[in-house]
């Protein structure tokens, strides 16, 4: 089985910069060491992803302590397209 990639769109990097530098830090270790490869591995399956109901496309979230990670997968190119993140208490409004 191939591994999907990871494509992060200027949406989410410029939610990003908006952060503190603390949690931008933490984010990306967890990306890093965590998320990204377990997304390359199975973007529908995890202790932490949730796939958000009545969504077009089909969106799926990433919890991250406080923060919540938005992503669709494209199956036929194998890609997941990190879309935004934000912390969770703004995250569903």
């Amino acid at each position: 089985m191939s591994e999907y990639k990871i494509f992060e769109t200027d949406e989410f990097r410029k939610r990003l910069e908006k952060m503190s530098a603390m949690d931008v830090s933490r984010i990306r270790s967890k990306l890093k060491s965590f998320v990204y490869p377990q997304l390359k591995l199975d973007p529908f399956w995890g202790s932490n992803i949730k796939k958000l109901r009545d969504y077009t496309p089909s969106t799926w979230r990433y919890r991250i302590s406080k923060f919540r990670l938005f992503y669709t997968v494209d199956t036929a190119e194998k890609v997941v397209f990190i879309l935004t993140i934000d912390f969770r208490k703004n995250a569903y409004k």
